[in-house]
């Protein structure tokens, strides 16, 4: 049989454990304060991947003007060469008449054989 020592150790005990264990008031706010969180987290966290996105989007456009004058440069530079390379054939043909036909009739001559197989 339990001695009344005993049984006010226990009683003690159990005030303890009760007085330690928060209430379901306390529980519920505590709930509602980590519910509140999570909705700031998640909205800090929509915000930082939509201000990534915007900055991918707008390196993705950097990068494309600067291949488009990339490639406007390029394409400049091929035409220029081309009208240099004209005046250059231009200018040799007026030269050597005679020598430009035989060689365009030889290249004629060429690319019908390769035609024909």
């Amino acid at each position: 049989m339990p001695s009344s020592t005993a049984k006010t150790e226990k009683a003690a005990n159990g005030s303890r454990d009760a007085a330690s264990q928060p209430s379901t008031t306390e529980m519920e706010a505590q709930i509602e304060t980590l519910k509140a969180e999570i909705a700031k987290l998640r909205a800090q966290v929509q915000s930082s991947g939509e201000r990534s996105l915007e900055a991918v989007k707008n390196i993705a456009h950097e990068g494309i003007n600067q291949a488009r004058a990339k490639g406007e440069a390029a394409m400049q530079g091929l035409k220029s060469e081309a009208y240099d390379i004209e005046g250059e054939i231009v200018a040799r043909v007026r030269e050597k008449p005679v020598t430009s036909l035989a060689i365009a009739a030889g290249v004629g001559f060429l690319f019908a054989l390769l035609a024909r197989r």
